[in-house]
């Protein structure tokens, strides 16, 4: 696999929380830092196809009941409503 040198400037304190992952995973900091971008990268390819999808129900006039999501709400605990 090809791999790119990409230059990031970090706060201190992050550099030094990512160093101690690092240790205590015996891993190198680029290890820990592509692990996270793959996850970051995850989320928000997740977040967008989910985005895209709420979009096309929207455009053909498909959206929820009322009582679903009344029953959605229902489910979250009462500190977050």
């Amino acid at each position: 696999m090809n791999r790119h040198m990409v230059t990031l400037r970090l706060d201190p304190d992050k550099k030094k929380a990512l160093d101690a992952i690092a240790s205590g995973l015996d891993r190198d900091r680029s290890y820990i830092l592509n692990q996270a971008i793959d996850a970051y990268l995850e989320t928000h390819e997740w977040q967008l196809a989910h985005m895209k999808e709420g979009l096309r129900q929207a455009e053909r006039k498909r959206f929820a009941k009322d009582s679903q999501i009344k029953a959605a709400f229902a489910k979250w605990p009462k500190k977050i409503r």
